[in-house]
Formats: C-alpha cells, sequence, structure tokens
C-alpha cells in the first residue's frame, strides 16, 4: 500500500486547509485512518483518527475545527481543517493501519501565518 498526501499550503490564522490522501492497493475499508502531525522540534502527534467503523477520535486542540472523513470507494482519507492557527503549522502524514499492517504517507506542509 502506498499513500499519498496532498492539500498543504501556505494559509493566514483563521483560514481553512483541506488535505487529501489516496492510497493504492485493496481491502482500504477494513483499516483505521488518521492524520498526524510534527512541529518542527517536536514529536509527531495524533491529530484526528477514524476507525474502519467510522469512529473518530481528535487531539483536544483540534477539536471543533478539525473534521476527518473517509471515502472507502476512492481509498481516500480527508482532513478539514478550519479556524487554522499558528500553532497547527506542522508537516502532516496520513496513515492507515490494522491487522498488523501500519502505512504512512510522504508528508504535506500546512504552514499558519500569524
Amino acid at each position: 500500500v502506498q499513500l499519498q498526501a496532498s492539500g498543504g499550503g501556505l494559509v493566514q490564522a483563521g483560514g481553512s486547509l483541506r488535505l487529501s490522501c489516496a492510497a493504492s492497493g485493496s481491502d482500504f475499508s477494513k483499516y483505521s485512518v488518521g492524520w498526524y502531525r510534527q512541529a518542527l522540534g517536536k514529536q509527531r502527534e495524533s491529530v484526528a483518527s477514524m476507525s474502519w467503523g467510522f469512529i473518530t477520535d481528535y487531539v483536544d486542540s483540534v477539536k471543533g475545527r478539525f473534521t476527518i472523513s473517509r471515502d472507502n470507494a476512492k481509498r481516500s482519507v480527508y482532513l478539514q481543517m478550519n479556524g487554522l492557527k499558528p500553532e497547527d503549522t506542522g508537516v502532516y502524514y496520513c496513515n492507515i493501519r490494522g491487522y498488523g499492517d501500519d502505512f504512512w504517507g510522504q508528508g504535506t506542509l500546512v504552514t499558519v501565518s500569524s
């Protein structure tokens, strides 16, 4: 499985971005999907996740602003980010995992200016 993330960019505080991640291969629907981010000098953290059963979870700092979604027919996962803040700046990685598998995308840079 290969993951291709896109949608990052430079945005002003308060703006919005939508990240997309397309997966190759089959059986996408059986996996949990998620987005992680890594700010400069910090550890990678989980931002949002969705189970194969569409149950979502978010880190507290993005609740109410970010929405994760998936389209199993398109083998894709999305992250809608609204009300962006400078502290949301970082490289965002998509991830799918389950059944002993753990796949990562290449990362897409999100920069939020104040």
